[in-house]
C-alpha cells in the first residue's frame, strides 16, 4: 500500500510539468487539482499563467479535466473561463471522479497523468485509478493543524521518492 503513496514525479510547480515532459511520456491525458497545485486557495480564477499553462497543453494536443474535493461553486468559478470536464466534491484519494474524467476526456489509464500537491489526496487518488501521479510543492501552504500533520506524514513518501530516483538514475 505504501507504493500507493509515492509520486511518480515531483515538480517544483505546474509551469515545470511541460507538455515535452508529457508528451515524452505518452501522456496526452492530464487530471489536474485546482487548490494549491493551480492557484492558492484564495484565488477564484485561473490567473494568465495557468491560462497559458494550459493553452500550451492544448496546443500539444492534451486534453485536461480538473478534480477536486472542493465543492461545485468554487470549482465552477475557477473552470467559467477554461470549461474543462470538471468534478466537485471528489472524494479523493478515491478514484471514481479520476476514472469519470478520463472517459470525458476520451483518454484510457496509460495516457494519463494527475497533477497535485497533496499526497494523501492527488497522489493516492491517481494510483488509486491506476495512473502515474505528479506531486508539484504547493503553492500556499495551509498552516492549520489537520494539513501541517498531513505534510508531515507526506515527508516519509517524498523521502522514499527521492531514494527511488536516486537509486534508479
Amino acid at each position: 500500500m505504501s507504493l500507493n503513496l509515492i509520486p511518480d514525479f515531483m515538480f517544483d510547480d505546474i509551469y515545470s510539468v511541460t507538455p515535452d515532459f508529457l508528451t515524452s511520456l505518452g501522456v496526452s491525458g492530464v487530471i489536474l487539482d485546482i487548490d494549491n497545485t493551480l492557484v492558492p486557495y484564495e484565488n477564484d480564477r485561473p490567473t494568465e499563467c495557468v491560462l497559458s499553462w494550459l493553452s500550451s497543453l492544448r496546443e500539444a494536443g492534451i486534453r485536461c479535466a480538473i478534480v477536486s474535493n472542493n465543492n461545485k461553486k468554487r470549482v465552477d468559478l475557477f473552470n467559467f473561463e477554461i470549461s474543462l470536464p470538471a468534478y466537485y466534491h471528489s472524494a479523493k484519494p478515491f478514484a471514481d471522479s479520476v476514472k469519470r474524467a478520463m472517459k470525458d476526456i476520451e483518454r484510457d489509464k496509460s495516457e494519463c497523468i494527475f497533477i497535485g500537491d497533496q499526497i494523501l489526496t492527488d497522489v493516492w487518488a491517481a494510483h488509486n485509478a491506476g495512473i502515474r501521479a505528479v506531486l508539484v510543492n504547493p503553492i500556499k501552504d495551509k498552516t492549520d493543524p489537520f494539513t501541517r500533520l498531513k505534510r508531515k506524514i507526506e515527508k516519509h513518501f517524498i523521502k522514499k521518492y527521492k531514494e527511488r530516483k536516486n537509486n534508479v538514475g
